[in-house]
């Protein structure tokens, strides 16, 4: 597969919740070796989008990765097709150390010599995961524990991540350097959908982007345009 072949094809996407209807009709796609980025305030159905992806909740439309249709994968064979999700809140397990956390990734590779250089792929990525292996989870920082739940889903080896509000909760020096990371793990071969209320920092490491108000895309383009578009800096850039 090519750079430019579409990975992800997302046709028609709604999801509602009871009578509230989060996703009305979305339609985009995201080609290999692409960061698109959905950005929009809180409620504008930018998370449902991801999980939908990830067989999480039910929708309507059609969601395509390569040429294989997710609407009847469960959420574990959509993990083996190679999509690993990093959710919002990290969702890492604080009762077991960093080595288990990443560990648990691996549950359905066989080869223990490419499981051994992905573990040192992620502690070089994230020298402070390698100092911390043998700590519980629950006991690192917010900035560690965002560490080790983009470090677990690079150990599932998925050819595309999905990344749900990443930078929630972080001080700004720890959101520099995991946009940073995002964009070394994206140049390495990672394809990223990437959800995020910090737009700034979404809209310059994304080759595309698409702006989501109360469950449509409103605009979208790539992430130089977006970036100098007034009507993005006035709504999400502060002017």
């Amino acid at each position: 597969m090519s750079r430019t072949d579409v990975l992800l094809r997302v046709d028609d996407l709604t999801v509602s919740y009871g009578n509230i209807r989060a996703l009305k009709g979305i339609s985009f796609d995201v080609r290999d070796g692409e960061i698109v980025t959905l950005i929009g305030a809180n409620g504008a159905g930018k998370s449902s989008a991801l999980r939908a992806v990830s067989g999480l909740i039910p929708f309507s439309g059609r969601i395509l990765y390569g040429d294989r249709d997710l609407s009847r994968i469960p959420p574990d064979g959509i993990v083996r097709l190679g999509i690993a999700q990093v959710p919002e809140g990290r969702g890492i397990f604080g009762n077991l150390t960093v080595f288990e956390n990443l560990r648990l990734a691996t549950w359905q590779r066989k080869n223990k010599a490419e499981v051994a250089k992905d573990f040192e792929r992620v502690f070089g990525l994230f020298p402070r995961l390698n100092e911390r292996k043998d700590q519980m989870g629950g006991t690192l920082s917010g900035g560690e524990q965002q560490m080790l739940a983009v470090g677990r889903a690079l150990m599932s080896r998925g050819q595309m991540m999905l990344l749900d509000e990443p930078s929630m909760g972080l001080a700004p020096v720890l959101v520099r350097d995991i946009f940073h990371t995002l964009a070394e793990i994206n140049q390495a071969g990672t394809t990223i959908l990437l959800v995020e209320q910090n737009a700034y920092m979404a809209l310059h490491i994304a080759s595309r982007g698409c702006v989501l108000e109360t469950g449509s895309i409103v605009l979208s383009g790539t992430g130089r345009e977006l970036l100098g578009n007034p009507r993005i800096k006035e709504a999400y850039l502060g002017g």
